[in-house]
């Protein structure tokens, strides 16, 4: 009886039901598309801070460098010879210092890795290498011409030749580029992880301490190098075997070394700048963070989010636009299309006053009429919500589709003695911002689609109650007194 009074009621009704459905179908469709809009935006702003941080990094450990001893300018010093012997010799140093912050005892990394919701950690050393080359000319004397008889004792003379130092001086290049420590034997934490091997190989886990290095594709193409070139570090030879391509933006570091190698360069034993970090449960970073900062003192930790805050540009507009302002128009549109359901509804049931007295005069109880009511309007919100999932899916594929262009400004990264970054290796080579240009797309997850036919539901039920609670209060008189 009541879906076949259900089924009668709804078709005789059908432009009633229509807009019923009609106006919780917008709201559900706004809904859908602001939902997967944002996940495109936060898809696209991983992509753009991919290239910052290892693929399962969730976060970083670090130590704030220290300012310059009083008296100490915090920048490395050369220092030459320039006597006779060295005039047109070629003559270079080299200087490898830690990039960004102080460094860390290596079992920080054991000490991080103790701690409450961490999976897995590792550590790595962010150098600078600072290359100074060149020679020192001899200027050669050159007399003046007329001065021979002032140089022989002549009238006003001095008895000294006269004459001009020419030429001579100092030419010398100064080279810098980033290299990385990295822990051969964990490779699927880290920086390098961001770029993909596209020549050659990656380390082996028993190259702890061999002299071999991985190289970024464009520093490599910027020096001409190529497979199995080499490179020379401090004096140290080390041979290419593997040119790394990053996914996004830029490398890294210029050049990858194994963690040992690179403490030996630097002369920092033991020690790294940056401990990389997997949290157990992605929802619990922040409480990991808590836990770190609380337990091992003096250290920053950096997470993918804190770092999110330095991306700027029309991606971060149009992110803070879809979750301020997109949600809450949405909830706006929402409480609107559930009261005008309500509503209508409501009205709805004031027209039938003679049915439903009728019905009740006939035995039917109020919860009945209730439950009747109800079942209509859930049935309205259901097919609200089918068609706000269509038109929502069909927004969403529109802007895949269409495919608009965002771009992201990245924060500046500070070179060495300053920080920046998402962790000591994680800094990039410029000095500057980066801008990148992203492909924004929306796709629907099947919780979003989950959340619809929730809301559709709620619609109705919302709706019914409305209605419902003004048909509870119709009587068998009612129907009377609209007797004519």
């Amino acid at each position: 009886m009541f879906f076949t009074y259900l089924r009668r009621e709804l078709r005789r009704r059908r432009k009633a039901a229509l807009v019923v459905a009609s106006g919780l179908a917008l709201g559900i469709a706004l809904v859908i598309v602001v939902n997967s809009v944002s996940s495109g935006m936060s898809q696209a702003q991983d992509k753009v801070l991919h290239s910052l941080y290892g693929l399962g990094t969730d976060m970083t450990v670090t130590k704030a460098a220290a300012a310059p001893k009083e008296g100490a300018t915090g920048r490395p010093r050369f220092n030459f010879d320039a006597d006779d012997s060295d005039s047109g010799q070629e003559q270079s140093t080299d200087r490898v210092m830690v990039r960004g912050f102080q460094t860390l005892a290596a079992s920080t990394v054991s000490e991080v890795a103790r701690q409450k919701g961490v999976d897995s950690t590792v550590g790595g050393l962010s150098l600078q290498v600072m290359k100074v080359s060149g020679q020192f000319t001899r200027g050669q004397f050159k007399q003046d011409q007329g001065s021979g008889a002032a140089g022989r004792g002549g009238p006003g003379g001095s008895g000294e030749p006269q004459g001009r130092v020419e030429g001579g001086g100092a030419d010398f290049d100064v080279n810098s580029y980033s290299v990385f420590g990295t822990d051969v034997t964990r490779q699927d934490l880290g920086p390098l992880t961001s770029s993909k091997i596209t020549a050659g190989r990656t380390f082996k886990t028993s190259e702890t301490d061999a002299a071999v290095v991985v190289a970024d594709a464009s520093y490599a193409k910027e020096k001409k190098l190529a497979l199995d070139d080499t490179v020379t570090v401090k004096g140290t030879t080390f041979k290419i075997i593997g040119i790394a391509t990053p996914d996004s933006g830029d490398a890294a570091a210029n050049l990858y070394l194994p963690l040992k190698r690179a403490q030996t360069l630097a002369d920092a034993k033991d020690k790294v700048t940056t401990v990389y970090v997997k949290a157990t449960d992605s929802q619990q970073i922040d409480a990991v963070k808590s836990t770190i900062q609380k337990n091992i003192s003096g250290t920053t930790v950096t997470t993918s989010a804190d770092l999110a805050d330095t991306v700027s540009g029309s991606l971060s507009t149009a992110s803070d636009l879809a979750s301020n302002v997109g949600k809450w128009l949405s909830i706006a549109v929402l409480v609107a299309a559930f009261l005008v359901a309500g509503l209508l509804t409501s009205s709805a049931v004031s027209r039938r006053v003679r049915e439903f007295g009728t019905l009740k005069a006939l035995g039917w109880t109020s919860g009945r009429v209730t439950r009747q009511v109800i079942g209509e309007a859930v049935v309205n919100g259901l097919l609200g919500g089918v068609l706000g999932i269509a038109v929502g899916l069909a927004g969403a594929y529109a802007v895949t589709a269409v495919s608009p262009t965002l771009s992201a400004q990245l924060g500046a990264t500070g070179g060495p003695g300053t920080g920046g970054g998402f962790g000591g290796g994680m800094m990039r080579r410029a000095t500057s911002g980066k801008t990148l240009d992203i492909a924004l797309s929306a796709p629907v997850s099947a919780t979003t689609i989950a959340l619809a036919v929730g809301l559709a539901v709620a619609g109705g039920l919302i709706a019914g109650a409305f209605g419902g609670w003004r048909a509870s209060r119709l009587g068998p008189a009612d129907a009377l007194r609209r007797v004519e």
